[in-house]
């Protein structure tokens, strides 16, 4: 469960990373920031419900 939070925590920092590059327009940037929020988002959720249903 520990995993999933700090997943999910690290998914919430890639998801405001997105919105402050998108204010400064650096293209590189956001990919990798929303390629992460995507993939961390996506760990954190699946590890979450995997530890709930058990």
């Amino acid at each position: 469960m520990f995993l999933g939070i700090l997943f999910l925590i690290v998914a919430l920092l890639s998801v405001v990373s997105v919105i402050r590059q998108l204010k400064f327009r650096n293209i590189l940037a956001l990919a990798f920031s929303g390629a992460s929020a995507l993939a961390f988002g996506f760990f954190s959720i699946m590890t979450i419900i995997t530890e709930i249903t058990g």
